[in-house]
């Protein structure tokens, strides 16, 4: 059996391109020789990945765990990635800036977080009335959306990949009905992306803060309502603890994609070989994530329902109808902002027009069948 001695740290200094002046020891990717007795032992890398979610958080948490594990066990050891939930290393929403400077190697969030730095990032996880989950994954891999994707990050020194995704969102968490668009109106309420700015047109007061704040800003009134993500995260966080009304569907994230953030220097800096494993692990995460919500979903819901007293309501076909409307028209004013918005965004359309009519002769027929 091969002995390990002493382990030798070398720190590989990386300098990034023009776009990341701030470059430094930080971002530098470690090296340790795994060495010893033999001369010929491989070095192995260590990499710092931290994410917008609660540590080992269910789904949104546990995918970049188990990126790390595959990562792992497919290189043999030699590129390890140390996993850090929100607030442990920075702050939730500081993950791309991180990833950007090269504090860190890599990330885990959701690209609608970024906006303010991208507002094209935003097609990338999810927009109201938009692409489900399956249609998102189409679009990336095989309908030119990771390209865009890429190009939209590349003045950022980051490369995104697909982190998973939990499907179709519930509507949030109300301790009122919402029985007319007006019921909207003042409701200061956690929501973030395009289905906030879409609120804030009916008269609400959209807020973004991290999944961990939800419970005691509902608690405490600081906030009227809040959507996260759905039934298995929902529960975790005792949502329905302080809010009385469970309302479906989510209009505004019909398939919420999730990213992985990589340096792009650290990245580059990898032989090809484990470049390949993390993408691999990457595209095996992001199939991963939607089946286990697939899955977890169904009991969470049947526990918050039949167990916790939970009051399940659906947004009126009036009220949605009045949501897609104002949900184009606020998509297509930030478009026409921003040539790069503007080009993602007729991607972006041109696809789901496309495979919206297909679905239409498949999925769809199928399921309403299926109701009958």
């Amino acid at each position: 059996m091969r002995k390990f001695g002493s382990v030798l740290v070398l720190m590989l200094l990386m300098g990034l391109s023009g776009c990341n002046p701030a470059a430094s020891d930080a971002q530098s990717v470690v090296v340790s020789n795994a060495a010893t007795d033999d001369p010929q032992a491989i070095p192995v890398i260590e990499w710092r990945l931290a994410t917008s979610w609660p540590k080992n958080f269910p789904g949104l948490g546990m995918a970049p765990e188990r990126f790390a594990h595959l990562v792992n066990d497919m290189s043999n050891g030699r590129l390890k990635i140390h996993v850090y939930g929100a607030g442990e290393l920075m702050p939730a929403f500081a993950v791309f800036d991180g990833v950007s400077q090269g504090k860190i190697q890599m990330a885990h969030a959701a690209s609608y977080y970024w906006k303010g730095k991208a507002p094209a990032a935003q097609f990338f996880s999810s927009i109201p009335f938009g692409m489900t989950a399956q249609e998102m994954n189409g679009w990336l891999h095989y309908g030119g959306g990771m390209a865009l994707w890429d190009e939209v990050y590349r003045p950022f020194g980051i490369i995104p990949l697909a982190g998973g995704n939990t499907g179709m969102q519930m509507g949030g968490w109300f301790n009122k009905p919402i029985n007319t668009i007006a019921d909207f109106k003042g409701l200061k309420i956690r929501m973030p992306g395009l289905g906030g700015e879409v609120l804030k047109r009916v008269g609400a007061i959209p807020v973004n803060m991290a999944g961990r704040e939800l419970y005691g800003a509902l608690q405490t009134g600081s906030i009227d309502a809040a959507e996260w993500v759905g039934p298995l995260n929902d529960l975790a966080f005792g949502l329905h603890k302080v809010a009385k009304y469970y309302y479906y569907p989510g209009w505004h994230e019909p398939g919420s994609n999730m990213e992985f953030l990589i340096n792009k220097a650290a990245f580059e800096s990898l032989p090809q070989d484990l470049q390949a494993i993390v993408k691999v692990a990457a595209r095996a995460i992001n199939q991963d994530m939607l089946d286990e919500y697939t899955t977890r979903n169904v009991a969470a819901l049947e526990t918050l329902v039949n167990d916790e007293g939970v009051v399940l309501k659906a947004f009126t076909p009036k009220v949605l109808l009045e949501l897609e409307k104002i949900s184009k028209q606020v998509i297509e004013e930030q478009a026409n902002q921003d040539p790069l918005m503007r080009k993602v965004y007729a991607a972006y359309h041109a696809y789901e027009q496309g495979v919206r009519q297909y679905h239409k002769i498949s999925e769809d027929a199928y399921s309403q069948q299926r109701q009958h």
